[in-house]
């Protein structure tokens, strides 16, 4: 059985949070959110994350720098804004009660 359209689904609709998230702990550019959501699994493609990191900016929970120092081309850093903050907190929440709702239904052994 192919289960790759539900994965990508999965991945789809956890990539704001885990963008978020990233960008949360620290300042970081375009790469860097790739490489950290990418570590433990394929989460973000880079196809998707240029695209959301725009609409992100453009709904006004990240805020964006470029940086010309210390790199051969600018980068462009990213962090998140008031907003993207208590966003991500909200998000945090509903993540863990979504989690624990899916452990107890998937996987109940009796």
């Amino acid at each position: 059985m192919d289960i790759a359209p539900w994965q990508a689904q999965l991945r789809k609709g956890a990539a704001e949070l885990v963008v978020l998230a990233i960008v949360g702990r620290k300042e970081c550019y375009g790469l860097q959110i790739l490489e950290q959501a990418n570590a433990a699994g394929d989460i973000v493609s880079d196809g998707a994350l240029y695209p959301l990191l725009n609409r992100l900016e453009k709904d006004g929970k990240l805020a964006s720098r470029w940086v010309t120092d210390d790199a051969a081309h600018p980068r462009k850093y990213y962090q998140l804004t008031a907003e993207g903050t208590e966003t991500l907190g909200a998000m945090k929440s509903a993540w863990v009660s979504f989690r624990i709702a899916m452990r107890d239904v998937v996987e109940k052994t009796s």
